[in-house]
């Protein structure tokens, strides 16, 4: 009776919101149509065919992307695909988005990010820089507040970049799900960009336009900071006080019901082990969802329910029993190795193999044997490294443990051994696990020192963002820190193509003039009065910038917003601050900010979430820039 109500009111609520979200839907596309034909009767452009088509097609888009499940790169590539075969875009300008140097930046970077994954470098930031939190406030203060003071000092791209994948793990290790950390990930770093002159693009390209075409001082680097720190301060209370209701919970977290397979696993803390003299918190060891400590054998001596203060010693062999994920986890903890040294006696070398699961089949010809005794390291030229038996925790050392058919074995061997036995009568299932190379944990320093020259080369302006981003690729490869087929293949392609038809896209309303047109239209109904110009100045350049890119919202709004301030008689540099602020603080869909887009994927969001959350961000940042930027810069 009870699951029957609650499956009612789940009903209910999700009905609700279907209703309430194409509500709002709704009313958007009657503003929208009522907007286009003001522009159409009133406006004093003649646009063109191509520029109505071009508005139809980014309308279309946008609704596409949030009332279908219809994956985000098949809509804007669709998109793009319109506007291209129509003739409205030029081959050159249909493909200009894919070799934008910001694309270029993102798929680089992922090769880098790789380099640092695979070394375990990724690991030391988390464990340095994050921590272990305990609760979703702690968390979100612990992930916001270092992302937004290193994007007010560098680009954010490579930082949302770097912090993807670890947050991705460290969600995962406080049990919350992805889709609560990967939005305020990308809105920090926005955060960060509107507090200082370097913290954009944008900022700069506005101040380099103020310099040439006024007579104007430009902006210092702190300038900025009046406004935007005040900013950037109350969209984190706007996340903490929110997120409960706003933020969704796309992907589930992992919990030890997830999984029936219960392994048993013996790791070994080796001599010159980087844990040896810490406990068993302090070595992360108990925050592995679903793995626990069972016991510590220590010369000769078995020590049972191990408590989180046990301090660890060079060779102790410890005793876990988890789940897959929590095991490769393990297995990626630097400062642990496999208690068997049948590990080090493989052909292949480490970096080279994977993680593999095997069912035994009642044919194998080591069942009834133990491990050992069926010599499975010379028959199959891979080692056991743990083993799974309904749930049953197993004793012994792992070679010591006789085989049974139906049992589950982790094995590390070359990624030949999947093609090699999935024929074979001696495993009824054979496969492997992804991201399961052992780390390369002796270059982490190295990948870590080629981070912080790509960073140093990119803020002191040595060398632009990509080309800084290309040599530390480069030197990634080249210094081993990660193979060139794992690089190439942690490329989010679905991220870059999305990205690159958004430009595509946001070219074609540029150059067709629509967006010129709507801006003009816009600011016609700001009068003689600087308050209201001031802010629908803002307005203008926050909604361009939701469509096309956010040096082009800037570098569009900029004259017009210029010879608005002259015609009125009043200061321009209030208006210069609303372009930065108005440009970068992109939050209410997923393509206005490659941020954005770059967590999309990741996060498991859908387009509507970012409307949900992002509009009254949005909102937020443009009353708090038209109230306090003519406080500081009087018109």
């Amino acid at each position: 009776m009870e699951a029957g109500r609650q499956s009612r009111r789940i009903f209910a609520l999700k009905t609700w919101k279907h209703w309430a979200l194409l509500g709002f839907m709704g009313f958007a596309i009657s503003c929208v149509t009522g907007f286009l034909s003001y522009i159409s009767t009133y406006s004093s452009f003649d646009l063109e065919w191509q520029a109505w088509a071009t508005i139809a097609v980014t309308i279309a888009v946008f609704l596409l992307n949030a009332l279908t499940n219809l994956a985000a790169d098949v809509v804007f590539l669709g998109g793009m695909a319109v506007l291209f075969v129509s003739g409205i875009l030029t081959e050159k300008d249909a493909l200009a988005g894919f070799s934008n140097p910001g694309v270029i930046t993102v798929a680089v970077l992922y090769v880098v990010v790789t380099g640092l994954s695979q070394t375990g470098g990724l690991n030391w930031i988390s464990q340095r820089v994050l921590g272990l939190p305990k609760g979703h406030n702690a968390a979100l203060l612990r992930l916001m507040a270092p992302v937004m003071g290193m994007s007010a000092f560098l680009n954010n791209t490579p930082v949302v970049a770097m912090f993807i994948p670890v947050v991705s793990d460290w969600s995962r290790k406080l049990r919350i799900s992805p889709s609560k950390l990967m939005i305020p990930l990308s809105y920090a770093a926005i955060f960060g960009g509107t507090c200082t002159l370097i913290g954009t693009s944008t900022n700069l390209v506005v101040n380099g336009l103020l310099v040439s075409s006024t007579d104007l001082p430009g902006l210092k680097l702190f300038d900025l900071a009046v406004v935007g720190l005040p900013c950037a301060i109350a969209g984190m209370i706007y996340l903490f006080t929110t997120h409960r209701w706003l933020l969704p919970s796309r992907k589930p977290v992992i919990s030890e019901s997830d999984d029936v397979r219960q392994y048993t696993v013996e790791m070994m803390v080796p001599m010159d082990s980087p844990l040896v003299g810490k406990s068993i918190e302090q070595a992360g060891l108990r925050h592995l969802p679903g793995l626990y400590v069972v016991e510590i054998i220590r010369n000769q001596q078995i020590i049972p329910a191990v408590s989180p203060k046990e301090i660890l010693r060079d060779g102790d062999r410890l005793v876990f029993i988890g789940m897959i994920d929590s095991i490769v986890d393990l297995h990626r903890l630097r400062g642990l190795q496999p208690a068997t040294d049948e590990v080090f006696k493989l052909d292949t070398p480490r970096a080279q193999r994977c993680l593999i699961e095997a069912v035994v089949s009642n044919t194998c010809p080591i069942v009834g044997k133990t491990i050992r005794e069926g010599k499975f390291r010379t028959q199959y030229n891979a080692v056991v490294l743990a083993v799974a038996r309904n749930g049953e925790r197993l004793p012994g050392k792992i070679g010591s443990i006789r085989l049974k058919p139906g049992d589950t074995l982790l094995l590390e061997a070359n990624a030949n051994f999947l093609s090699q036995q999935r024929i074979s009568n001696d495993f009824y299932l054979v496969n492997g696990i992804p991201d399961s190379e052992p780390l390369r944990h002796e270059k982490a320093p190295v990948a870590i020192i080629i981070l912080g020259i790509m960073v140093l080369l990119a803020s002191l302006g040595i060398m632009s963002m990509l080309k800084a981003a290309v040599l530390a690729s480069v030197v990634m490869l080249l210094a081993g820190c990660c193979s060139s087929v794992r690089a190439f293949r942690n490329i989010e392609w679905s991220v870059l193509l999305v990205i690159g038809a958004a430009l595509s896209i946001g070219k074609a309303l540029e150059s067709t003039g629509a967006a010129a047109a709507i801006a003009n239209s816009l600011i016609q109904f700001s009068g003689d009065n600087p308050w209201l110009a001031l802010a629908i100045v803002y307005l203008v350049t926050n909604l361009l910038t939701e469509a096309i890119t956010n040096n082009a919202a800037a570098a569009l709004v900029f004259p017009i917003a210029l010879s608005l301030s002259q015609s009125l008689g009043v200061n321009f540099t209030p208006f210069a601050i609303a372009i930065m602020i108005g440009a970068s603080a992109s939050f209410s869909t997923p393509i206005g900010y490659q941020t954005n887009l770059m967590v999309y994927g990741p996060g498991g969001y859908k387009f509507s979430d970012f409307l949900r959350v992002g509009i009254p961000l949005n909102v937020i940042f443009w009353l708090i820039t038209i109230i306090l930027t003519p406080i500081f810069y009087p018109f």
